[in-house]
């Protein structure tokens, strides 16, 4: 069995969010499982250039857009025993930033149609192409209308992966003659509500439709959650499946992590006090070992939650903690969080952007993390949390829902609250600081946490019954 992973992003070349992540253990995952898996993805000037010296250059060719024809050039790269296909064209992506361009539509109908033609010359034959969101989307449509009829490509089966369903690609009428190049006939496969929405082609066109946690493919299935994809979705229930992600447990060892101030693990947890304390003084906080101490990783942004803290933070923080905040996001929320750590520097700290070093600090360094989502098709700071020792707050959605569960239940290792509503997230709050001064309890909670094991291994089992299905 042999899989070719399409996406847009993967660790360790080019990061934007959780995709990159996913995309860079799953394939792992799958090879220790003995399951052929290779990725492509495009070659974006970001990609570090330490990786780009070891790449190995194939061939160039030509790749159709519609009318016209762009050159491709195939780069290999072998990174922790996957094999890696780079796509390159710097007109399309020798750019600042992997998405967010006017022509983004373009660039990844470009990409890919290029999965597709570099087939041919990469010695690789695969079974199943496994494409990921709405930047490879085009793939199973493509492979459906332009290839059909070509032996090389006719037994490939196709399985498209929706990582958040908000995120549509969704462009004017115009993309179907200028960009894709569908015949008129087939029109209707990229049209829904007046515009041009990729998501919901693929829905159509792949053998099979996968969502990151069992709870959100439930949850897409309502107008609530779908942003509209829900009669779509239905109609292609039979093809519907959530398996939930996992977390790198390489990559993210605590025991092994360079960028905290102190490894520690599940049977010598004693370090885990000196990441908070260094963590404290790192941002200024008063080294309080009594006080519990709040980490929040994240975009700032609505969907996020942070309406809800913004509702109660003060509220929160009359009582004896500390909050560690590192994001961007909404104009809304940055400046909350600038004014709260002007206002009261021996409690709140906060640092815009995404610091991947200063990340793990906090996981490793913080007690609780805070995670209210309004919406979380899977969500891996939950995981990479516990696996630092640090207990979760999260509200009652999606792969929060299949991953944490309450301290109130058997084998509960968070703290969740079920509605969306600042009082209740706060009421969650209050239950974590409530335990915390119970040391003793405290302690064999976050001992529990460092032994769960939220790695790719029964997920890669899921996806590959997965694939021995469609194969069958």
């Amino acid at each position: 069995m042999k899989i070719l992973y399409a996406t847009s992003e993967a660790y360790p070349f080019a990061m934007s969010g959780g995709l990159a992540d996913v995309a860079g253990a799953l394939p792992k995952a799958l090879r220790r499982r003995l399951v052929g898996c290779r990725v492509v993805m495009p070659l974006y000037s970001s990609v570090p250039e330490e990786l780009k010296a070891e790449m190995k250059f194939i061939t160039s060719i030509t790749v159709p857009v519609s009318w016209r024809r762009q050159y491709c050039g195939i780069f290999e790269a072998k990174v922790n025993g996957v094999i890696y296909y780079l796509i390159d064209n710097q007109y399309y992506f020798k750019r600042e930033g992997l998405y967010g361009h006017y022509d983004d539509a373009e660039r990844f109908a470009f990409f890919s149609r290029a999965v597709l033609e570099i087939l041919p010359y990469i010695d690789y034959a695969p079974d199943i192409i496994h494409c990921n969101d709405w930047q490879t989307a085009m793939i199973p449509v493509f492979l459906d209308r332009f290839y059909c009829h070509d032996l090389r490509y006719l037994n490939i089966k196709t399985v498209f992966t929706i990582h958040n369903i908000q995120y549509q690609g969704k462009y004017g009428h115009e993309l179907v003659n200028d960009v894709l190049g569908l015949p008129e006939a087939d029109t209707g496969l990229v049209e829904y509500e007046d515009c041009i929405n990729l998501m919901k082609a693929a829905i159509e066109c792949s053998h099979r439709v996968t969502t990151v946690s069992p709870t959100y493919a439930h949850e897409i299935l309502t107008p609530h959650y779908s942003h509209g994809l829900n009669p779509i979705l239905e109609k292609n229930q039979h093809k519907l499946r959530g398996i939930v992600n996992g977390i790198d447990t390489v990559v993210y060892d605590p025991a092994a992590d360079k960028a905290i101030f102190a490894n520690y693990s599940a049977e010598e947890p004693k370090n885990k006090a000196v990441n908070k304390a260094k963590l404290q003084e790192y941002l200024g906080l008063p080294q309080k070992k009594e006080a519990p101490l709040i980490g929040i990783v994240s975009r700032l942004v609505g969907h996020k939650g942070f309406d809800l803290v913004k509702c109660v933070f003060e509220d929160m923080l009359r009582a004896d903690i500390q909050v560690a905040i590192l994001g961007s996001g909404d104009w809304e929320f940055e400046t909350f969080f600038y004014e709260m750590a002007k206002k009261y520097p021996d409690k709140v700290a906060f640092k815009l952007g995404f610091i991947p070093d200063l990340a793990r600090k906090i996981y490793a360094g913080a007690d609780i993390f805070l995670m209210p989502s309004k919406s979380e098709p899977c969500g891996l700071a939950q995981m990479i949390a516990l696996r630092y020792g640090t207990i979760p707050i999260v509200r009652k959605t999606g792969g929060l829902n299949d991953t944490i569960t309450d301290i109130s239940l058997q084998n509960g290792n968070g703290f969740v609250f079920e509605n969306y509503n600042a009082h209740e997230m706060l009421d969650a709050v209050w239950r974590a600081v409530g335990l915390y001064s119970d040391k003793k309890a405290w302690k064999a909670l976050s001992d529990h946490a460092l032994t769960i094991d939220n790695g790719w291994n029964v997920s890669a089992g899921e996806y590959i019954k997965l694939y021995k299905e469609l194969l069958s």
